[in-house]
């Protein structure tokens, strides 16, 4: 094996840890949805008070995104993958022994500082270990860790939620994050030779430096379609069993697969969509974003109308294309935002765009909750979705139109 090949496999197996801690961290952080129905009944909260739960955990990722992209550039995906770790394991051991609904909304906004670090400290480790010309490759896979930690969260936790109550499920998820998590810490290293830090200029980051991507008229629009698409994805995450179990009459366990079949389509066109916008598009990331919004407003109009008693197979379906679309535009996103700014500008303009697009998640899941309170109806709050994805195209064709007219 020559040294080229043994570098190459060092970097693909650093890779699968970066996609474990990346699984593992998503499977205890995007916990709190699927099991939002159990803690709800079991505090007998209301739809909109459900809608909290990820609310808090997208607040505390919007306040952390840019100062944790900051620290992991100063010490490193290693050491920053360890305090990840003893705080969002912590932070769940805490939780379940709690029973106040202020105090778990506290926890889960100190759970979404942990879980908004994991971005950039993971996206570190692939820009660190592969080249550029595969840097897209690995970066979906390891993305797809979100996704799979998601519909982890749905088929183990869910159920022993259903048997033994939530606080039991989250003890479960905190105590797998500390093993798996200090794992990973002895396994993964970084690169001995690091090519980044010694062939290019770290640009310092100042306020004036990121007031100025409020200008970026381009940037500024695709994070606002971001924002509204995140809202779409965390509204399915944490409504979807509600709404099947509640409206169409699956039982409790056959509603949270739905969440797993939907993550299922997530991590699909997580790498799909990339593939289309290269191929078939020519790298064209904007039309790719429109054309799922335009999905994500399909689908809702469709569910919104569906009657009791639909069955699974036909929901299923419906579900898996609605997760194709709100759950897997999070890479195209990142190409958009990464390409349309200067290569000093990639990490800050990523974080901006982060930071104002995890207020989707924080403002629509409540909204969408409260709607339901409001009318007793699941009809108008997907139509409210609905809504939210005319925005985003809105917003989408502004920035065609005016690429066609410079």
């Amino acid at each position: 094996m020559n040294i080229e090949t043994y570098s190459m496999s060092r970097s693909w197996k650093m890779l699968v840890w970066l996609f474990v801690i990346q699984l593992v961290i998503a499977f205890v952080g995007r916990s709190i949805a699927p099991l939002g129905l159990v803690i709800g009944e079991d505090l007998n909260l209301t739809k909109a008070q459900i809608g909290m739960f990820p609310a808090a955990l997208f607040l505390g990722q919007a306040i952390i995104s840019i100062p944790s992209g900051l620290l992991t550039d100063r010490i490193g995906s290693r050491y920053m993958m360890l305090l990840i770790t003893l705080v969002l394991g912590t932070t769940f051991l805490i939780m379940s022994v709690t029973s106040s609904f202020i105090l778990l909304l506290l926890f889960i906004v100190f759970a979404g500082f942990a879980y908004g670090s994991s971005h950039p400290t993971t996206n570190r480790g692939v820009v660190y270990w592969f080249p550029q010309r595969m840097r897209g490759t690995a970066m979906g896979l390891k993305q797809m860790g979100v996704t799979v930690g998601s519909a982890s969260a749905a088929i183990i936790l869910l159920p022993i939620a259903n048997n033994n109550g939530w606080q039991v499920a989250v003890l479960c998820a905190a105590v797998s994050l500390l093993v798996v998590g200090l794992f990973v810490f002895f396994v993964y290293k970084e690169p001995k030779d690091n090519k980044l830090d010694n062939n290019q200029t770290k640009d310092k980051i100042s306020m004036n430096s990121i007031f100025r991507l409020f200008k970026h008229r381009v940037l500024v629009l695709i994070t606002i379609s971001a924002m509204l698409l995140s809202g779409s994805q965390m509204i399915l995450n944490t409504f979807i069993i509600l709404f099947a179990y509640e409206r169409i009459g699956l039982t409790l366990i056959l509603a949270g697969t739905l969440l797993v079949i939907a993550e299922i389509g997530g991590s699909l066109g997580r790498i799909c969509w990339g593939m289309i916008s290269d191929r078939i598009f020519k790298g064209k990331r904007i039309i790719v974003l429109f054309l799922i919004s335009l999905i994500v407003a399909s689908v809702t109009i469709i569910i919104a109308f569906l009657p009791e008693g639909t069955p699974y197979y036909a929901l299923a379906v419906i579900v898996f294309i609605f997760g194709i679309g709100s759950s897997g535009f999070n890479g195209i996103w990142m190409n958009a935002t990464t390409e349309i700014v200067v290569p000093s500008q990639a990490g800050v303009a990523t974080g901006f765009s982060i930071t104002f697009s995890s207020l989707g998640a924080v403002l629509f899941p409540p909204i969408f909750g409260s709607i339901i309170d409001a009318t007793g109806t699941y009809t108008s709050g997907w139509l409210f979705v609905t809504v939210l994805m005319a925005i985003s195209m809105v917003s989408l064709l502004i920035i065609l139109n005016s690429k066609k007219s410079s």
